[in-house]
């Protein structure tokens, strides 16, 4: 037998993880934002920001500061990277879905800076890219989607130039006993109808909530992204720790 993975609470051959993924967001890139909202109560906004002030990109220079924002289709974290930096910023975002691909793409022409980012299909697990091409790596609840994490962080690890950032933002653990019951019973009772009632289709959004269980704890995640190469890494717990932020150098 070949080797397994999660996909959700099912295991399913590695090589099927993909398509299968893809499926997913093909169904619900036009309302997936929309969803981000309704599912967070907008908190999700509060946290992609913390992750923006995390990178800091600088607001001058002869030399456009490169960002690869990986999963990133829709382009809500290129247009707040390329916005903070008041346009010294270039954001390559980076998405294996061409639907959420076309989501951004079409938004983008209406932002201040347009101009300054790109959007490119690609693979986090085999990125066309050369080494050492950017200054940053952002990633926003997108890790947790890709078949061979350790491959993608490794990737990441090559593209990203010396002294360069690697940030991630993902669900996570709660942490709190009341919180915990509370948020569990919201995500398997609340969100799943929620994405019937806006996408017309449950189901993606059950494999969400599931997807999210499987994810490893941020003490693991930590020791995957440390096993990859980085340094001094840290994590950041979010809203009792439904949500954290994971950086790290290239050094």
């Amino acid at each position: 037998m070949g080797e397994t993975t999660h996909f959700g609470e099912q295991t399913v051959p590695l090589e099927d993880k993909q398509g299968l993924v893809n499926d997913v967001f093909h169904r619900v890139a036009d309302r997936y934002d929309l969803m981000n909202d309704l599912m967070s109560g907008g908190v999700h906004r509060l946290w992609k920001d913390a992750l923006v002030a995390r990178l800091a990109p600088p607001k001058q220079g002869s030399v456009l500061y490169r960002v690869l924002d990986m999963a990133g289709g829709t382009g809500d974290i290129a247009e707040r990277i390329v916005n903070a930096s008041v346009g010294y910023a270039e954001v390559t975002v980076a998405d294996i879905n061409a639907d959420m691909l076309r989501v951004g793409e079409a938004r983008s022409h209406k932002w201040r800076f347009p101009a300054h980012v790109k959007f490119v299909e690609a693979n986090a697990e085999a990125l066309p890219f050369e080494d050492e091409s950017f200054d940053a790596y952002t990633i926003a609840f997108g890790i947790r989607n890709v078949p061979r994490i350790e491959v993608a962080l490794m990737e990441a690890h090559r593209v990203l130039k010396r002294g360069a950032r690697f940030l991630c933002l993902e669900f996570s653990q709660v942490d709190t006993p009341l919180l915990s019951e509370v948020y569990r019973a919201f995500s398997d009772r609340v969100i799943p109808p929620i994405g019937r009632v806006v996408t017309g289709d449950s189901q993606p959004y059950r494999y969400l909530v599931e997807s999210i269980r499987n994810f490893p704890t941020p003490e693991r995640f930590s020791r995957m992204i440390a096993d990859a190469g980085f340094r001094r890494v840290t994590h950041t717990p979010f809203t009792g720790n439904i949500a954290a932020l994971h950086a790290a150098w290239k050094l």
